[in-house]
């Protein structure tokens, strides 16, 4: 017993990258990180500022830095800073599954990491290849106050109609993936949106016609309106005292911003064959971390902690429109359950099979 002290010191002066830090608890992770007192995280979603600030009042000493950039933007520049030997961010918070797994993960740029306290608590799917930390959407929203009877449209053909000329928006899928997964998915699903153009207008697609690649051409043909950001979707779709608000696909979650915003935000949720998609929101370290201990410790820390609603570290994603992958995280009592969401799930390899096929179709309709 009078060596465990003496352990304890030494273990605490070996660095972090000799030690096995993926089975230490984050207790063990602590003093480690405490010692490198940085921690560099790149997060798809501005919700990160929330997060450093509950991280550094969890653990004094450590600084989170912080910075909130698209999924797009992050592979761009961690391939860039890997080229440049620029250790750049300790932790990834990433969308944009398809190629993350595929170029970034294959190409060992990002590495998995399942803190051991959340390893049974994670369905295998979900931590495997890349631990995923919740499930989000990009999905057909449309503005409550302005139709207060429910969604106006309840097939996706709809938006190919005259009446909705120039009042559909999206972000341009050639500059954020996920809207490209999203587009993706409708091609991948082209025997349900076959199947959706029969019951929207009572006759069949000519034999051979691929149904999701006509959806998307219609769509870009009635003069689908591209804007920069998922704010300005929202903005546009949301805003109050719309007589004819404008309809399209954003985040469901981006709800919990309409009090705060003036939005009245909504999800089309019995629209057909589906709203859209519901993809993971990855947690990676750096294989080449400078701040190896700290990482793993913050992305404890964002799996939340014990309690039903993940505590601080989770708060920021504790809303509706954001499922926990944590099988022991209520969920969210205002959100329509994920059984009951009628959105397709992706899959990051189907995805990415067809991705650059589906980005050279857009490119020609703009």
């Amino acid at each position: 017993m009078r060596f465990l002290p003496l352990l304890a010191t030494l273990a605490m002066t070996v660095p972090a990258w000799a030690q096995d830090l993926d089975t230490m608890p984050a207790a063990d992770l602590l003093p480690l990180a405490q010692a490198e007192g940085t921690v560099t995280v790149y997060a798809f979603t501005s919700r990160i500022g929330r997060v450093e600030a509950a991280f550094e009042a969890a653990y004094p000493g450590i600084d989170m830095v912080s910075f909130d950039m698209s999924s797009t933007e992050q592979i761009a520049r961690i391939k860039s800073e890997a080229g440049a030997g620029i250790a750049g961010a300790d932790v990834v918070y990433i969308s944009d599954a398809p190629v993350v797994l595929t170029e970034l993960f294959a190409e060992g740029l990002v590495a998995q990491y399942v803190p051991p306290r959340v390893a049974e608590l994670v369905p295998e799917a979900l931590q495997s290849p890349l631990l995923a930390q919740r499930l989000s959407t990009k999905v057909l929203m449309y503005n409550e106050e302005t139709y207060p009877d429910g969604a106006p449209v309840d097939n996706l053909w709809d938006l190919t109609k005259p009446e909705w000329a120039g009042k559909v928006i999206m972000v341009d899928p050639l500059q954020r993936g996920d809207y490209l997964d999203l587009m993706t998915e409708i091609v991948l699903r082209k025997d349900e949106m076959a199947a959706a153009y029969q019951t929207e207008f009572g006759e069949a697609l000519p034999e051979g016609e691929d149904a999701g690649k006509r959806f998307i051409a219609d769509l870009f043909a009635n003069d689908l309106v591209l804007v920069g950001s998922t704010d300005d979707v929202n903005a546009a779709i949301g805003a109050k005292g719309q007589e004819a608000a404008p309809i399209g696909f954003t985040s469901y979650s981006d709800r919990r911003d309409n009090e705060d915003e003036g939005w009245a935000l909504q999800v089309a949720n019995e629209v057909a064959p589906a709203n859209g998609i519901v993809f993971p929101a990855l947690l990676a370290v750096n294989p080449k971390a400078a701040n190896p201990a700290a990482a793993r410790l913050a992305i404890d820390f964002m799996m939340g902690d014990d309690t039903e609603t993940g505590g601080d570290g989770f708060k920021p994603f504790y809303v509706a429109g954001d499922w926990a992958t944590r099988t022991d995280i209520a969920p969210h009592p205002d959100a329509i359950p994920l059984d009951d969401f009628n959105g397709w799930t992706i899959d990051a390899a189907e995805t990415a099979k067809i991705r650059a096929e589906v980005a050279d179709l857009i490119l020609t309709l703009q």
